[in-house]
């Protein structure tokens, strides 16, 4: 249980961090780094699967269309998804981005009632309605939709509806994902070094040194997810994800000054208490069906 609380929220304090990596990059623009992050991933996450000798799983998806069809969806908002975070980040719009995580995870949530049929209880339907009201009072105190945080929201959302019915394990899955993009992130990326328009050859050698990294920067949080996902309920992975946009949204007050008024405060503390109550229903309900559970278990 411990070292399972210690990797999540490992993977999580990265994701956390990310915009000082992002910001490190400047002078780069964020489709160079995207593109860069694509291709170096797939390089990162392939030393792993040649170190683990574990190419199995290429011949069961080499047959299969359906399932490729499907990462490449996943992979296409993935790329969605990474592209707009690294848009946000470099037009300082930390703190607009923030949220898109904060609501995420009752977008999924909503995603599940659509698409799986799932089934919420009073007290879920609450908290969505709860978020749904600090994003009305955004919108309108604002004279626009927050789309920034609702788009990041929508794309990662659906990644996650994929990835939840598709059949790869996390390591596999984004090895696929990559795969599928590095073709077009290859492409795009040749093409920008022979118009002479791309700033990796001219940059510092820090710079280069930190676009090389955008593959380890990528898999290794989601592998320190999956692993600690393994070890602890969901419930307490659900309420320590809230980490990563936690601190985003400190990194965007009080390390770039981002504004923050009091109207904006008063959408985001909507959305909190709307996370408070999600949270608190979902441990109220675990804990009750694990007494439930006991005592069937001490009755038989």
């Amino acid at each position: 249980m411990q070292l399972g609380i210690f990797y999540a929220l490992l993977a999580y304090v990265i994701w956390g961090l990310l915009p000082l990596y992002i910001k490190s990059l400047h002078g780069v623009a964020p489709l160079e780094i995207l593109l860069h992050r694509m291709v170096w991933s797939l390089v990162f996450l392939g030393a792993i699967l040649l170190w683990r000798r574990h190419f199995g799983w290429l011949r069961e998806v080499a047959g299969n269309p359906r399932l490729i069809l499907g990462f490449a969806a996943s992979a296409a908002l993935l790329c969605a998804n990474w592209f707009l975070y690294i848009w946000a980040v470099s037009a300082d719009r930390v703190v607009d981005a923030s949220l898109g995580y904060f609501i995420n995870p009752l977008f999924s949530v909503l995603l599940g009632v659509l698409f799986l049929h799932e089934r919420l209880r009073p007290g879920q339907w609450l908290s969505i309605a709860v978020a749904a009201g600090g994003v009305l009072w955004l919108t309108i105190s604002a004279g626009q939709l927050p789309w920034i945080a609702l788009a990041l929201a929508a794309s990662f959302g659906g990644y996650g509806l994929l990835r939840k019915t598709g059949a790869l394990g996390a390591l596999e899955g984004l090895s696929l994902e990559t795969l599928l993009l590095f073709p077009i992130a290859a492409t795009a990326l040749g093409v920008l070094v022979f118009t002479g328009q791309d700033t990796f050859r001219s940059a510092a050698p820090g710079t280069q040194i930190l676009l090389l990294l955008a593959g380890p920067v990528t898999a290794v949080p989601l592998l320190f997810f999956a692993a600690g996902a393994r070890r602890i309920p969901l419930s307490l992975l659900g309420l320590l994800q809230y980490t990563g946009p936690t601190l985003q949204l400190l990194l965007g007050i009080w390390l770039w000054h981002e504004p923050f008024p009091a109207q904006k405060q008063l959408g985001y503390a909507l959305i909190w208490v709307s996370l408070l109550i999600y949270a608190m229903e979902g441990v109220w309900v675990s804990r009750r069906n694990s007494v439930k559970s006991i005592s069937a278990t001490n009755e038989a």
